[in-house]
């Protein structure tokens, strides 16, 4: 039986909703239509997602609907993944779509038999090579590794990740969580890339 809550799995900015609605305004039947959110796969370090107007009563029976200003569909396997997210419009001007900001992340598969037992650095570079890079490599880029000072990992981005609107949340939400989780060392992680000539600012 489908469920129906009035707390949100997830929220919308009250902008991201003036454009939704905005959206389903011209379509047929608008009233009869619901945002259906999905978890397709994931990318790199984050999930991705597919996000369309559904006719709310040809919903499965076992999604979960939830009153986020229009009606939300989430798929019941999907619940747990959109937890506390937020549906809203990309910080650029100017840039087209919605962002769905998830402070969930994809469970990476742990790195076969790495020893994080040497100097931080060097936990820190085997960890980019080894677990992080191969994950990121789905958007065509790599991290590597700047300097450390203190807890501090100070990270340079390159291909598909320099200059993408997603780098710094790649970084503050994909490798700065999975290098705090396995290195208690470290305190931040620091993106130093110049993303519009590629150039590093912080060490010349």
């Amino acid at each position: 039986m489908t469920t129906t809550q009035t707390e949100p799995v997830l929220a919308i900015t009250d902008d991201a909703l003036d454009k939704i609605l905005e959206l389903r305004s011209g379509e047929d039947d608008a009233e009869t239509l619901g945002l259906r959110i999905e978890v397709t796969g994931v990318r790199g370090v984050d999930y991705t997602y597919d996000l369309a107007f559904e006719v709310i009563e040809e919903r499965e029976q076992s999604d979960l609907v939830v009153d986020a200003g229009l009606p939300v569909i989430v798929p019941a396997d999907d619940v747990e993944k959109l937890q506390g997210a937020t549906l809203d419009l990309p910080s650029t001007a100017g840039q087209p779509g919605l962002v769905l900001r998830n402070p969930n992340r994809p469970t990476l598969p742990e790195p076969e038999e790495l020893e994080l037992t040497g100097e931080l650095a060097d936990d820190v570079r085997a960890l980019l090579e080894q677990r992080i890079n191969p994950a990121i490599a789905a958007h065509g880029g790599f991290a590597e590794l700047v300097g450390v000072e203190g807890g501090d990992v100070y990270v340079r981005l390159g291909g598909g990740c320099q200059g993408c609107a997603m780098s710094r949340a790649t970084v503050a939400a994909g490798i700065e969580q999975t290098l705090k989780e396995q290195l208690p060392a470290v305190t931040q992680v620091i993106d130093v890339t110049d993303h519009a000539s590629g150039d590093n600012p912080y060490y010349s």
